[in-house]
């Protein structure tokens, strides 16, 4: 399925993925995290398919099982104690509850960003902060796409080098450690060549001069305008109820989750909104396409 939400205006998206990991790196409710989580979990799949659900399977998983066990170990507080460890420390359910809630917000956090990557290329963060800081845009767009870049770059080079026997699976272990340094060289020399050619293609383009204009095809449309307004609706709910408290809950010295109302209801239905937008979106979209090809 083809992602929709990608061809809305640069401050769409920019706001929408600014929204969602803010909410999810400070609101700490259950109900909430679940709702940031699976949220996470449906776009990422939708944004990259198969890739994305070995990659939640094979590391996030494991990274949300191992933060949730880690963090009791170490922090003890807590007046409901379950149990004791023989060191003489105890385990207590308050410890045991934050340790996964810290978890499902470090994981959320970091499918977050990987569809935030997908989304908002570098012409889009370029486009919307250019004019305002365009040395640091730059520098941060550079930054983002570093990562995939370099790890593409790196699988070249390490089959090269295994072409000629120099690969870091291949002979002794002092040979294996020679060749990996031998690759770490070559990835260093071509990111530092990589910076210097795009520095001076930028600046001889007059990036960042004054009075300097540049074309792009982002257009601000009606429907750009339906879909942030309505998202900013949904933000200003959710603001309001971490206001009045119902996006949070106290983990110590004992659990206490905020009473059930009618306004609490209405923020977690905001938030699964703002949540299951892109998604909503692109369903949507799809299922307009298939009326439009079953018309034809």
């Amino acid at each position: 399925m083809k992602d929709r939400f990608s061809s809305f205006h640069p401050i769409v998206n920019f706001v929408y993925f600014a929204a969602v990991l803010l909410f999810g790196m400070v609101f700490m409710h259950p109900i909430l995290q679940a709702a940031s989580l699976a949220s996470a979990l449906l776009y990422s799949i939708m944004l990259n398919g198969k890739k994305a659900v070995t990659f939640n399977v094979l590391y996030m998983l494991p990274l949300l099982l191992v933060t949730a066990i880690v963090n009791p170990l170490f922090n003890h507080a807590g007046v409901t104690i379950l149990f004791y460890l023989k060191n003489g420390n105890p385990i207590t359910l308050e410890s045991i509850a934050y340790g996964v809630s810290a978890a499902c917000m470090f994981v959320t956090v970091i499918i977050w960003f990987s569809c935030y990557n997908a989304v908002m290329t570098s012409d889009k963060f370029i486009y919307l902060f250019g004019k305002i800081m365009p040395a640091l845009s730059l520098i941060f767009s550079m930054v983002l796409r570093f990562v995939p870049r370099y790890i593409a770059q790196l699988k070249v080079i390490s089959n090269a080098q295994k072409c000629i026997g120099r690969d870091v699976s291949q002979g002794s272990i002092l040979a294996r450690a020679r060749n990996g340094m031998t690759i770490l060289s070559i990835m260093t020399t071509w990111a530092l060549e990589n910076a210097i050619e795009t520095a001076d293609s930028m600046k001889s383009r007059g990036y960042g001069l004054p009075g300097r204009t540049s074309f792009s095809l982002f257009r601000f449309d009606n429907r750009d305008k339906l879909v942030f307004v309505l998202m900013l609706g949904l933000i200003a709910v959710i603001l309001t109820g971490a206001a009045l408290g119902e996006n949070t809950m106290r983990f110590f010295p004992s659990i206490k989750v905020p009473d059930k109302s009618l306004l609490s209801f209405t923020v977690y239905m905001a938030y699964l909104g703002l949540g299951l937008l892109p998604v909503i979106i692109n369903v949507l979209e799809e299922v307009k396409w298939k009326r439009i090809e079953s018309r034809m």
